[in-house]
């Protein structure tokens, strides 16, 4: 078992040394669009999960995730070795591809933030010029005693 700062320090490096082997050294067009997000390391430092996101060539292109998966895969031995190279240790962790999901979660909360928005401002508007449906002040207050009552007991 390694110590956990060890394994962040390791993902953390791993991140880095892949993420400029995309960026400068492997030439497939598939990989051009892919950003390296995160890494993860197991507790033992055999196995490592890199996260990955792909953006579109503009606003208007979808992503092409099939594609960037297929050029990692193909990539793995690669930037194994480079792994290997550039951290130094015993033994060079596998590396798992996995696309990340944050930046997806983050777009659905941002859509379901904007639907809450809208109905607040709906509620907003449908409650200008509107009246109570009872009395203004629905709790009564207590009866104050006056002379009257205290000569009825």
């Amino acid at each position: 078992m390694a110590d956990p700062a060890r394994a962040r320090k390791l993902a953390k490096r791993i991140s880095t040394i892949v993420a400029s082997a995309i960026d400068h050294e492997i030439k497939d067009p598939r990989l051009d669009y892919v950003t390296i997000t995160d890494a993860k390391v197991t507790a033992d430092l055999h196995d490592a999960t890199v996260y990955y996101t792909v953006r579109g060539v503009d606003l208007d292109t979808e992503p092409d995730f099939e594609s960037a998966a297929a050029g990692l895969a193909k990539a793995t031995g690669v930037l194994r070795s480079k792994v290997g190279a550039g951290t130094g240790v015993r033994f060079t962790p596998t590396l798992t591809f996995v696309a990340d999901t944050v930046p997806d979660a983050a777009r659905h909360m941002e859509e379901l933030l904007a639907r809450a928005r809208a109905a607040d401002d709906e509620v907003a508007k449908a409650r200008e010029g509107a009246a109570h449906a009872g009395e203004e002040d629905p709790y009564r207050e207590a009866r104050v005693a006056d002379d009257d009552d205290a000569d009825r007991d």
